[in-house]
């Protein structure tokens, strides 16, 4: 017989949405356990986005796990837009009167574990055949496997916060679940440096040869992506080429700024926009990746996870302290009705910095027009700033 015992809210997956959610539960003495597949090892290991909306650093600040974040993040209050060398300086700021934070998910995934274990938290690491159960009655249930054992924890709700590939999605039936996807017909290679960043702000480029970004983790420490066919051979990409195909990307004048160096990790990345619809059913809620994934040209995916996190903690709140279930019953509804804003957003970056091997010459042109119409129009840039500071929360 498995070993059963029971919690509150079980939440699978101990990325930065379910993490974040054990911690805002528990200051208001609401009881979680967190499950995840693998080891905590791998999981602060994993290189992830390093751009945070203000409303994620304030939520961050609230979860009272800012300390570090506050101390080592660089705030960012614009950043480039270039285009066949021609740039144009988005100007947060100015724009907006707020600014985004430079401070890695794989930081924020370390400062959530070392506090939720400090407090107290139980994080169940290395667990297998992880199965939401029950999801449509009243106390569901969340078997796994552990050092070859099966347990089972019933609960009130589950939380699934287990990225694109993790079970909980699944878990919803097909006659309910409907999804919405586009691919992209190429990849991001990524490369980690210790090297100073090329800019103190992050410079999108759209070239000839394909997109890049300049990016960073800290003053020394730089994140630098290149547009690459999406079966690409990483093998195909030793540092060198690397550094040449950037610079040749990001123009002269950046370029004799770039400081290259040895990588310290590379990795090729497919890009993607997803949604699933609804994120609840019965007891079950999606958070993060396991609802949606956005490409990467918007620095959303994190936030957005954070975003839904907020919204499902506030619901669980006023469910256990009122017994009132309409924020739970309008989760899915509030928290889609951002999702496809972000979406949207980071589709038309996508759009306009890319290089897509089948466009017609009339397409690009389009590309040129619509980089030129922003360089020009302060409303539009406006436009790109508020969705990149960060959407309000209503």
């Amino acid at each position: 017989m498995p070993k059963r015992r029971k919690t509150q809210v079980c939440i699978i997956g101990s990325g930065p949405a379910g993490l974040l959610l054990s911690q805002l539960l528990h200051q208001e003495n609401i009881a979680a356990i967190v499950i995840d597949r693998q080891s905590r090892a791998h999981i602060e290991a994993r290189i992830r986005a390093g751009v945070l909306e203000w409303g994620s650093v304030e939520t961050l600040v609230e979860a009272g796990i800012g300390e570090r974040m506050l101390r080592e993040g660089l705030p960012h209050d614009g950043f480039s837009l270039y285009f066949d060398g021609d740039r144009h300086r988005i100007d947060l700021r100015g724009l907006t009167g707020k600014s985004v934070l430079v401070y890695g998910q794989t930081e924020v995934t370390r400062d959530l574990i070392e506090r939720r274990l400090a407090q107290g938290g139980e994080i169940v690491f290395s667990a297998s055949d992880v199965q939401p159960l029950h999801i449509e009655a009243d106390n569901p249930v969340v078997r796994y496997t552990l050092d070859g054992e099966q347990h089972e924890i019933e609960c009130d709700f589950i939380a699934g916060c287990d990225g694109f590939h993790g079970v909980s999605r699944q878990s919803i039936p097909d006659a309910v679940r409907q999804t919405f996807e586009r691919v992209y017909p190429f990849g991001w290679l990524g490369l980690l440096s210790d090297t100073p960043p090329v800019s103190h702000e992050l410079i999108y480029a759209n070239h000839q040869r394909g997109f890049a970004l300049c990016s960073m983790r800290s003053t020394s420490r730089s994140r630098y992506y290149v547009q690459c066919s999406a079966d690409e051979d990483i093998a195909n990409w030793p540092d060198d080429r690397f550094w040449e195909e950037l610079s040749a990307r990001i123009g002269s004048d950046a370029a004799s700024r770039l400081v290259t160096g040895p990588s310290i990790e590379k990795s090729i990345a497919p890009l993607r926009s997803f949604v699933c619809e609804p994120m609840r059913h019965g007891r079950l809620f999606l958070a993060g990746d396991a609802a949606h994934i956005v490409p990467p040209t918007g620095a959303k995916g994190l936030n957005l996870a954070i975003a839904d996190v907020r919204y499902l903690s506030q619901a669980l709140l006023r469910n256990y302290t009122t017994g009132n279930t309409d924020l739970l019953d309008s989760y899915s509804q509030r928290c889609l009705a951002r999702v496809w804003k972000v979406e949207r957003f980071s589709w038309y970056m996508s759009m306009m910095m890319h290089q897509f091997p089948a466009h017609s010459p009339f397409e690009q042109k389009m590309q040129r027009a619509e980089f030129d119409y922003v360089a020009g129009s302060e409303a539009a840039s406006r436009a790109i700033a508020e969705n990149y500071v960060g959407l309000p929360f209503d």
